[in-house]
C-alpha cells in the first residue's frame, strides 16, 4: 500500500477536546448559543417540505413558525453550522485519506440488516432529539457546558439506554 493511500493518524484526543472546547466557547461568545445539529437538520427538512407540501406546513403551528408567510427556514445561523459540519467532516475525511464507502458490521449480521438497524436507530434518535428539544451534541456539549440539569439527565439517560440496548444487540457484533 502506498503512502498516498495510507490514512493519516487521528488527532490527539486531548488536543481535539481542547479545540472543541474553544469552538464551543466561541459559539457561545459570537452567537449567544451553543452547538447542535438537530435544529439545522430540522430547518432543512422544513424547507424541503415547504417546497413540495406547503399545505402541510400551513396546518402545523410548529412548522408555520419556521416557514409560514415570508419567513425562510434556512434563515438561521444553525443551518450554516449544520452545513459547515457536514462539509468539514467530508473535507477532514478527504484530507486524512479516510474517505471511502463501507458498512461497518459484525460477522453475525448481514449488510441489509445493519443498514436497517442504522435507519431505525437514527429515526429513534431524531425523534428523541426533537422530543428532548436538542440532539446529543447540543444537549451534552452546550447544555452540559452551562450545567443544565436537564442536559445532564438527558446524557445519563442516553448512556444508560445505550448500555441496556447493547446487551440485546451484542450478538449482531460478535
Amino acid at each position: 500500500m502506498s503512502s498516498a493511500s495510507t490514512p493519516k493518524p487521528y488527532l490527539n484526543p486531548y488536543l481535539a477536546g481542547i479545540l472543541l472546547g474553544i469552538v464551543l466557547f466561541l459559539a457561545f461568545f459570537i452567537t449567544g448559543s451553543g452547538l447542535g445539529a438537530s435544529g439545522g437538520l430540522n430547518r432543512l427538512l422544513v424547507f424541503f417540505q415547504d417546497s413540495f407540501w406547503p399545505e402541510h406546513i400551513d396546518q402545523v403551528p410548529y412548522l408555520l413558525k419556521l416557514a409560514g408567510g415570508d419567513s425562510n427556514p434556512l434563515d438561521s445561523w444553525i443551518v450554516f453550522l449544520t452545513v459547515g459540519t457536514i462539509a468539514g467532516g467530508f473535507l477532514s475525511g478527504w484530507l486524512g485519506r479516510r474517505l471511502k464507502w463501507e458498512t461497518n458490521k459484525g460477522p453475525q449480521i448481514s449488510t441489509g440488516n445493519r443498514w436497517f438497524m442504522a435507519f431505525v436507530g437514527g429515526a429513534l434518535m431524531g425523534y428523541g432529539a426533537r422530543l428532548a428539544r436538542g440532539c446529543t451534541s447540543g444537549q451534552a456539549l452546550s447544555g452540559g457546558a452551562v450545567l443544565s440539569v436537564g442536559s445532564w439527565a438527558f446524557m445519563l439517560a442516553v448512556f444508560a439506554g445505550a448500555y441496556a440496548l447493547a446487551y440485546f444487540l451484542r450478538k449482531a457484533w460478535n
